[in-house]
């Protein structure tokens, strides 16, 4: 059982580690303090596994308290990580120099929290191993010398068989010993190494770093705790261990030999890195979001309260994208928005920053300007770009209404600075599109238009403009239709058929979500009754559930409602839930959810995997299903981060006993690997594009016709005409 040790004089932090510490494994123990000289105390007489301390205490400061722990010599090897909201180099180096073996900044990003205790907890239980085996080699030495002989080959033997890259080092640099999977990276047989230089293995570079380390070792006798170091492997890959070094004794005591272990943590830290970015990235472009937009303008607007810098941000709507979209489709609109992007991003160089804010709006922070004048060029070259209409292959002739706001002349906060932006673009797209405008305060002209909008939803409601279609969910192992999501679409009287995406925003500011959602809610119960009436008994119909219903109305409620009014059984309905909704651990919404189950509703998570958030909820929530998002499927086959992450979500869903959907299959390929990960169900266009109940119902009567290759070819020739 591994021990954690917390300290931090905030008692929210010490529950927040606590709980995320928990969700490494069950065989835990926890023990917290608020007083760094109480849980010195305690480690005076215990022995810890891993220690997780606050930097800025009343009584000590981190790495004061890293300093003192590892003056204890049971508690010396033990790693620290150290936490501060403090992002200065200064207490960084000091918390290191005390002996921290890693630092986060606080507020602690929670998969990355996880993701560096479980490789130190990993690295420790490692370490312990090799004392423990260590400490059965020297009662060992006491017995006969042929006994000796054989219980060092045993070691060995043992040694070769950790999945770690273990070598030992004389005082001279010497390789005394090394381990079949370390010789093995390399190429070479350990006999082949052993009395060769440290060069001979690592190469000049990384082995002139252990010498290093090495000589820091002999002279401390101290151990180094784990750090990271990025690797060139033979075959040219970029590899990443996290490497220890400890002092190996002969028998009169003295400091012979230097134990070098490394750990490959590659594929952990190129997982990290994939969410990370997901997180701060647009996935079609490639280009900042809206997220890391915002970090971009408040470093811009601290370095403009350091100084006298200006900067201007630039607001840009494309003009005919929507026409394009209908015209050409999906799969050629998404290409337009790449090169835009493309081209937006030549254009700025990398003095700026372009981002997309969503659908076909970006923005491009121009840093370090002049004046209006200079923010006034780049406008129009803007404009000129996106109405290029030549021959060649990067013609846009797309058009473009471009809002354009100063700072700190308009504003001293990123949201204000958006705001003013958008205020503004709205004024140019008002003028007729195909202009830019400057902000001014007397802008309003966004505001009409929202006014406008929700006098067209609630007219919509009144009207009966919305409409559902259905996209079918399949079971990946029986290659039967087990469910269907209800989608809603909005038949427009001048626009056409809109997707949510042009509407839900507005209708959950103005609260039409909850109208919005109740009609959903109904007529998908409507529509599964009439279904089960017609012989589809076993098909569950999931519905989207709105944040703002679960806190503004009784959901179970509601769904009694529906499902009394239809007639349709509970356990073929399912409820889709956003990760905003569980997160907040509401315990009136943790109610309805509990009610939901009890009726036999059964509840999945949408979307999951891109919060990029704590897993944590989903052990207190009785939940049924994970939705794959549909982000990661897309890039399987192509980027080994997006199939690590599936493969987590996949193993995580099934440690946890929930079945595992994934969203957004469009190819053969995926769906392979899906099915050979263990995937239980998919949805996608690779199976049928969401489709009106009339044409639902001929879709299933033809998918449970004829062979899988005739069934295949159908719908690859349906998402041909869809994309």
């Amino acid at each position: 059982m591994h021990k954690i040790v917390i300290v931090d004089d905030s008692s929210t932090n010490q529950r927040i580690y606590s709980k995320l510490a928990r969700q490494i494994g069950s065989e835990l123990e926890i023990q917290t303090f608020g007083n760094p000289r109480k849980a010195l105390d305690w480690l005076a007489e215990n022995t810890a596994d891993l220690i997780i301390t606050d930097y800025k205490m009343p009584l000590m400061t981190g790495a004061k308290l890293t300093a003192a722990i590892r003056d204890n010599v049971s508690n010396r090897d033990v790693p620290v990580i150290v936490i501060t909201a403090y992002n200065d180099q200064h207490f960084r180096v000091a918390a290191l120099e005390a002996g921290a073996t890693d630092f986060l900044l606080s507020p602690v990003d929670h998969v990355e929290f996880l993701a560096r205790a479980r490789n130190l907890l990993k690295l420790r239980t490692q370490q312990l191993l090799l004392a423990k085996r260590a400490d059965l080699l020297e009662i060992s030495l006491n017995a006969k010398e042929q006994l000796l002989r054989e219980s060092r080959e045993a070691l060995a033997q043992v040694i070769d068989t950790v999945p770690a890259m273990i070598n030992a080092t004389d005082r001279n640099g010497r390789c005394v010993f090394v381990n079949a999977h370390q010789a093995a990276f390399y190429g070479k047989a350990p006999e082949d190494l052993v009395g060769q230089p440290i060069e001979t293995l690592l190469g000049e570079e990384r082995a002139h770093i252990s010498r290093r380390l090495d000589q820091l070792v002999l002279k401390t006798g101290r151990s180094i705790s784990s750090r990271q170091e990025d690797v060139l492997a033979p075959d040219g890959e970029p590899r990443i261990f996290l490497t220890s070094k400890a002092p190996l004794y002969d028998g009169m005591g003295e400091i012979a030999s230097v134990l070098s272990t490394s750990i490959d943590i590659t594929d952990q830290r190129q997982a990290e890195r994939r969410l990370l970015h997901i997180a701060n990235h647009d996935l079609l472009t490639g280009l900042p979001n809206r997220l890391l937009l915002r970090d971009h303008l408040r470093r811009e607007l601290a370095r403009g309260r350091r100084g006298d810098q200006n900067f201007a941000l630039h607001f840009i709507d494309l003009d005919r994208f929507k026409a394009v979209n209908d015209a050409h489709g999906h799969h050629w609109g998404d290409e337009l928005l790449q090169r835009v992007a493309e081209a937006l991003s030549e254009l700025v160089g990398e003095s700026g920053t372009v981002a997309r804010l969503g659908g076909d709006e970006f923005a491009v922070l121009q840093p370090d300007i002049n004046g209006s004048d200079d923010a006034g060029r780049l406008a129009q070259s803007i404009l000129d770009l996106l109405n290029s209409e030549s021959d060649s292959r990067l013609s846009l002739n797309i058009g473009a209404s471009i809002g354009v706001t100063l700072a700190p002349l308009d504003g001293t906060d990123p949201d204000d600075l958006l705001k003013n932006s958008d205020q503004a673009m709205y004024l140019a797209k008002s003028l007729g599109g195909g202009t830019w405008r400057f902000f001014a305060p007397d802008m309003r002209p966004r505001a009409n238009q929202t006014v406008q909008m929700e006098a067209e939803l609630r007219g919509a409601l009144s009207r009966r403009e919305f409409t559902l279609h259905y996209q079918p969910q399949i079971d990946l192992r029986g290659d039967r239709v087990v469910g269907v999501e209800a989608l809603l679409r909005w038949q427009h009287p001048q626009r056409g058929l809109l997707s949510p995406g042009s509407f839900l925003s507005l209708a959950e500011e103005t609260g039409l979500i909850l109208l919005i959602n109740e009609w959903v809610l109904n007529e998908a119960c409507r529509q599964g009754a009439a279904w089960e009436a017609s012989g589809l008994r076993d098909l569950r119909v999931a519905v989207n559930m709105s944040p703002i219903q679960f806190k503004r109305q009784g959901v179970e409620t509601l769904v009694k409602e529906a499902l009394g009014a239809s007639g349709m059984r509970p356990t073929s309905l399912e409820l889709e839930l956003t990760e905003g909704i569980l997160l907040g651990n509401d315990e009136q919404i943790v109610k309805q959810m509990h009610i939901l189950r009890s009726l036999g509703v059964t509840l999945s998570v949408d979307d999951f995997g891109t919060g990029y958030s704590s897993l944590s909820y989903l052990r207190s929530f009785p939940l049924h299903r994970l939705k794959i998002d549909r982000s990661f499927v897309q890039d399987l086959g192509s980027d080994p981060s997006a199939l690590a992450i599936v493969r987590t979500i996949i193993d995580l869903g099934h440690i946890l006993h929930l079945q595992v959907l994934a969203e957004g299959v469009e190819t053969e390929s995926q769906l392979q690997l899906l099915r050979s990960e263990g995937c239980d169900e998919g949805q996608g266009y690779y199976f049928s594009r969401p489709v009106p109940a009339d044409e639902f119902a001929d879709w299933i009567a033809q998918y449970g016709k004829g062979g899988t290759e005739r069934r295949q070819a159908s719908m690859e020739n349906e998402h041909a005409r869809t994309v």
